[in-house]
């Protein structure tokens, strides 16, 4: 039986003396993508950072058979788990052909894709390449961003929010590109808003509310599951 790529057990995180998370349970298995749906400020992004380390972590989280809880965010990025924060951190200064490069984490050894296939994957970008990173659009940066990522090579990818703020038809677009990094062999922790992209891509679906998981179960059975989106999701 495969094991999962990552696990999260019991997972409690504080921000000063606010307990925001409160016994996190998650599983995500090799290639899959998952959800992780609920409403602004009940833990999806703090979730996402204590894996990542940027916010202290209680509990147990592991990653291909490594407890990575109290490593440093930059060992957890060279043990393959990549992270596209929401604040999509690019370098505006440099050129988008050097931010992708940025992105390498080990020169002699090839990853699934080469910056030129990134560039042709995504014509927007492929135009700009040259171009500093700074001038590009909302959508263009946070494509450039997963990108960036990518270029890592990372076995499982923390996206936060992708669409948040874009424009429909962009939205879209990252929509696509999530789906082609999923069909490529990563996994995907996916934390959105957009019930219609996470619906469309996701395996399976994790619930959030109040720093605990309250649901979990398949697109499909989401769907019949009216109760759930009005008590945790419905404005």
């Amino acid at each position: 039986m495969t094991e999962p790529m990552l696990t999260v057990k019991d997972l409690h995180a504080f921000y000063g003396k606010s307990h925001v998370l409160r016994g996190v349970h998650m599983e995500i298995m090799p290639g899959e993508v998952i959800a992780l749906l609920g409403r602004n400020g009940v833990g999806r992004s703090t979730t996402a950072k204590a894996i990542m380390g940027e916010v202290p972590p209680k509990g147990e989280i592991t990653f291909k058979g490594q407890r990575i809880d109290g490593l440093e965010s930059y060992r957890i990025a060279h043990l393959g788990l990549g992270y596209v924060p929401e604040s999509r951190d690019i370098f505006p200064m440099m050129t988008v052909r050097e931010n992708l490069i940025l992105g390498i984490k080990d020169m002699k050894k090839p990853g699934r894709w080469t910056i030129e296939e990134m560039l042709e994957m995504f014509p927007n970008l492929k135009e700009r390449a040259d171009n500093l990173a700074g001038v590009l659009s909302g959508g263009e940066k946070q494509m450039l961003t997963m990108c960036r990522t990518l270029m890592g090579n990372p076995d499982l990818i923390i996206i936060d929010e992708p669409t948040e703020g874009l424009a429909p038809k962009i939205v879209q677009q990252v929509g696509d590109m999530i789906a082609d990094i999923a069909r490529a062999g990563v996994a995907i922790l996916l934390v959105e808003q957009k019930l219609s992209i996470a619906l469309r891509i996701a395996a399976r679906v994790y619930v959030m509310g109040h720093g605990e998981i309250v649901y979990e179960g398949t697109p499909e059975d989401f769907k019949t599951r009216a109760d759930i989106r009005k008590e945790w999701l419905e404005v």
